[in-house]
């Protein structure tokens, strides 16, 4: 299994139990890193290297499987269609994965965005609605589609553990100044204060699209 944009290894590290042998790549040295460190403290054999999606160099026919998770619209497709097929087997799939907060339908994840836009008005990752997982043309060519799905899961909270998700947003964390972050911090901890409860769900919604290697006849 590959897990491309992995991050901190949240895919592999969570899949690790079921048995399948993973490697994790993204172009964050940091978030490699802390993959890493993460990863051997629970004793787990998992390869991690610093690679962007786009300069993968694995052998072909290497892995069964790739999967996406959260970063898929990033990637320069016309280069990883092609990049990807190369590396999965007859056969092998690319899984893609999102889940997103649904700010029109649950107060305490509305409320949150609002102040984002306080601080970020061009941050484009607001007002996310349910929506299938867009795929771009160019992947017809390589992958053909063999499932797809969108469904609601309510994710379980405190106070300070999602100002921590808000606070990782492209709209803060990786926008803002140091100052600023703080200065946000310490606002959005006062909304909370006034209308969440110290535990709370917030709603999501979660996108899987599986697309299939084409078959060299196909």
């Amino acid at each position: 299994m590959l897990d491309i944009g992995t991050g901190t290894g949240v895919v592999p590290r969570n899949m690790y139990k079921y048995g399948a042998r993973f490697t994790g790549t993204d172009i964050s040295e940091n978030q490699i890193e802390q993959a890493k460190r993460l990863a051997a403290r629970d004793g787990m054999d998992i390869d991690f290297l610093c690679y962007p999606t786009e300069k993968l160099d694995f052998a072909g026919n290497t892995f069964d499987a790739v999967t996406a998770c959260q970063c898929f619209f990033y990637f320069e497709h016309d280069i990883c269609a092609p990049t990807l097929a190369k590396l999965l087997k007859n056969g092998g799939r690319l899984a893609l994965l999102y889940m997103g907060w649904l700010p029109f339908e649950d107060k305490i994840a509305g409320a949150s965005e609002d102040l984002v836009l306080k601080y970020n008005p061009d941050w484009t990752g607001k007002c996310d609605m349910r929506k299938e997982i867009f795929v771009p043309e160019v992947y017809n060519g390589y992958f053909k589609k063999v499932h797809s799905e969108v469904f609601d899961v309510k994710v379980p909270f405190t106070r300070e553990s999602w100002n921590g998700r808000i606070k990782s947003c492209r709209g803060i964390g990786a926008s803002l100044s140091k100052e600023k972050t703080r200065e946000f911090d310490g606002e959005h901890m006062a909304l909370l204060d006034k209308i969440a409860p110290d535990e709370f769900d917030v709603l999501h919604y979660c996108a899987i699209t599986i697309l299939e290697k084409r078959g060299d006849n196909e």
